[in-house]
């Protein structure tokens, strides 16, 4: 998921801001036909004019971009006039719309469909981006306005999102370095800048290694176990790629791939699996080992620069954990137990190998295959089973739309005269529940080579009363596309996700506040998954279900003694599937809890004894990212914050069980959970805003009981 960066965020120059106009607007005036970017959109909603934009159209618009906000902000801090609320804070939130809206629209084409001109851009931005930020963030006279608001806050009067306002303005620019003195503020930006160009760099080393390492097979019969239709699948591709005969499996951007589950020659199975999990660590020029290095030790130099022991610590505070010794407990807490129950699965799955007198020890590549032939036996169904029911088209539209309607009265209709930027792309129009548009959502479902691994969402404008702001929202997965004019057939866990991301459009769409810096999912790390995981429990309640899961070919709805095999299955595998992610998340914390000192040179070794340390070492259950390849941490917004989706998964099972304490799908019960907390945003304290909702702080027992970890 994209969020916007709290002050390159609208805008605009406040009322009581100097008078006259500032020379780059003229330009970008003048150059608004020839550059659509310049402009603000003439269609409906802003939305983007992804047919008129063109890879050229971005370097200028962000030089001009950025020497407008420049001015904008000089204004601001040289204002003669006394620093008041409205001609300091309120004017840094209008300011740099045309730097935002140009960013927001590069940063998600570059998510979504990337190109090499799009990926040059990107390195040589990074560091002038980072400057840019580093210029406001650094400016001592822009500061001095900002602090003196602050220590007069109660006595401004301001109402209660305005003072938060406020204050998170005065924590943000600190925590920026602000107050550090000018040989401090040059390291700083050093560092920043350094920074910039490296994550870009992991990022795009990612998804060309992802794409290189695809997977290519010589025969039909070392394919056995797939469907025809993902056999047809993997030959489109390799044709695709100038490999005519033969074979090829794109990876995912996890460890685990989904074919492991029914790929029956062990052999493809193992190369599959190594493909994937040797990832960027193996040489070659999108080898990330020392990316992942050097990022470490700038984060933790930097932190120590702001007054941190370590990365984590600095980054941790801002977030509802707020210190490294929190998330080690609840993960020190939860791990002994993840791994227990895996090994006593990998004992199960052990059994299942001898008595089919396998020959061998179970291991990473093998767990899915034989996991899958457990639950046959176990309950008697496999997920191939429930294919056939989860047509994409149904899923989306009469179930997490369905669900969506029957909780919060919102209903879509399909917009088919917008331009996309792709022609798998889709958008809707979504009205609120008294019948009025409201925002438009794009639902962008399938995988191909110019889009980054996993699923996310984003917005291209966020809800803010201050700009009169409707939302356009996306969601991004990544599901293979069949064969034309072929059925797109989703896995359970694809329908989870596409759930999982639409709950996080709610967030974004529900937004009911004044100022940009607190719009939708502008919350903290650990908080932001929050309502999106809630959002999963409607995937497999019984009147969603039955209104999406219909045969694709014959219409009957998925019989009943199914379901109720999926329910007995729901806590089967959890020993592998905690596991997995507290391995992850524990490798991220020790990754940016060491000091700048303490910097490993060799990123594996490390790896490796950390798990060790940690007590996740287990080899068939591997982490659900390695190093090389962890983009949440090291090319994303997640670095020491991946523990955030199990932390908010206690709020979710709490819940879940108020939900379900109500009566589930109702109107009121949907209504009561967007106004208290959907539609907040960053507007109130996080957790404030779920007491209002809850009643009460969460409790971690529902989490327990739906892991098996009691």
């Amino acid at each position: 998921m994209l969020v916007c960066s709290a002050l390159a965020v609208q805008s605009g120059i406040a009322a009581d801001s100097p008078k006259g106009p500032v020379n780059t607007g003229r330009l970008a005036a003048t150059s608004a036909k020839a550059n659509p970017l310049l402009a603000a959109s003439r269609l409906p909603y802003g939305f983007p004019e992804f047919d008129k934009i063109r890879n050229e159209h971005f370097a200028p618009a962000f030089d001009i971009g950025l020497k407008q906000h420049s001015a904008e902000i000089k204004q601001i801090a040289e204002n003669k006039a006394s620093p008041s609320f409205e001609n300091t804070i309120v004017a840094l939130e209008r300011s740099g719309r045309l730097l935002s809206r140009v960013e927001t629209v590069f940063s998600n084409l570059t998510a979504t469909n990337t190109n090499p001109v799009l990926e040059q851009l990107s390195v040589e931005l990074a560091p002038k981006l980072s400057a840019h930020q580093d210029q406001i963030t650094l400016n001592g006279k822009l500061f001095e306005r900002i602090a003196a608001l602050y220590q007069q806050r109660e006595q401004l009067g301001l109402d209660a999102e305005s003072l938060r306002l406020l204050e998170r303005y005065y924590t943000d620019f600190v925590r920026a370095g602000a107050k550090l003195n000018a040989e401090q503020k040059e390291k700083l930006k050093s560092l920043n800048s350094q920074l910039a160009t490296l994550g870009t760099r992991f990022s795009q080393n990612v998804l060309k290694e992802t794409n290189a390492s695809a997977l290519v097979v010589d025969s039909r019969e070392e394919l056995k176990g797939l469907s025809d239709s993902e056999i047809q699948t993997a030959a489109a591709t390799a044709k695709s790629r100038g490999l005519d005969g033969k074979f090829v499996i794109p990876l995912m951007n996890t460890t685990g791939q989904p074919l492991l589950a029914t790929l029956e020659n062990r052999q493809t199975r193992q190369r599959l699996y190594e493909a994937s999990v040797n990832r960027g660590s193996h040489g070659g020029s999108f080898d990330n080992r020392q990316v992942a290095i050097d990022l470490a030790k700038l984060r933790a130099e930097r932190a120590q620069l702001l007054g941190y022991p370590n990365y984590a610590a600095y980054g941790l505070q801002s977030e509802t954990a707020k210190t490294p010794e929190a998330v080690n407990n609840m993960l020190g807490q939860l791990a002994p137990a993840a791994v227990k129950n895996a090994r006593a699965e990998a004992a199960e799955l052990q059994k299942l190998i001898d008595a089919q007198q396998g020959g061998f020890q179970l291991a990473a590549w093998d767990w899915a295959y034989y996991t899958e032939q457990l639950r046959k036996a176990r309950y008697a169904f496999d997920d191939s089973l429930l294919r056939p029911y989860f047509e994409l088209n149904n899923v989306l539209e009469n179930g997490v739309f369905y669900a969506a309607t029957k909780l919060y009265g919102i209903t879509f209709k399909e917009r088919k005269d917008l331009p996309v930027y792709h022609p798998s792309v889709r958008v809707y129009e979504i009205s609120d529940r008294d019948g009025k548009p409201m925002a438009l959502f794009i639902a962008d479902m399938y995988a191909r080579d110019s889009k980054r691994g996993g699923a996310w969402m984003n917005s291209y404008a966020e809800q803010a009363d201050l700009f009169g702001h409707k939302p356009i929202i996306a969601n991004h997965l990544n599901i293979p596309q069949p064969p034309a004019g072929e059925a797109t057939l989703l896995t359970m866990d694809e329908v989870r996700t596409a759930f999982h991301e639409f709950g996080h459009a709610l967030h974004g769409l529900f937004s009911k506040v004044r100022y940009p810096r607190f719009s939708g999912t502008n919350v903290p790390r650990d908080f932001v998954e929050y309502p999106s995981q809630v959002n999963e429990m409607w995937a497999t309640w019984p009147e969603v279900l039955t209104n999406y899961a219909k045969h694709y070919q014959t219409g009957q709805v998925i019989p009943q003694n199914l379901l109720d095999k999926v329910s007995a299955a729901s806590r089967f595998n959890q020993g592998f599937a905690t596991t997995e992610y507290i391995a992850a998340s524990l490798l991220d914390q020790r990754w940016h809890q060491i000091s700048a000192d303490a910097i490993p040179s060799d990123a594996l070794a490390f790896e490796q004894q950390a798990l060790k340390q940690m007590g996740v070492d287990f080899a068939p259950v591997p982490p659900r990212y390695r190093t090389t390849y962890f983009s949440h941490i090291f090319g994303g917004g997640y670095s020491a914050g991946y523990y955030a989706y199990l932390w908010s998964e206690v709020l979710d099972a709490d819940t879940v069980e108020w939900f379900k304490e109500n009566g589930g799908l109702t109107r009121k019960n949907g209504d009561w959970f967007r106004e208290k907390l959907l539609s907040r945003g960053g507007s109130i304290d996080p957790m404030e805003s779920f007491r209002q909702f809850r009643g009460r702080d969460p409790k971690i027992q529902p989490l327990l009981e739906r892991r098996g970890l009691q």
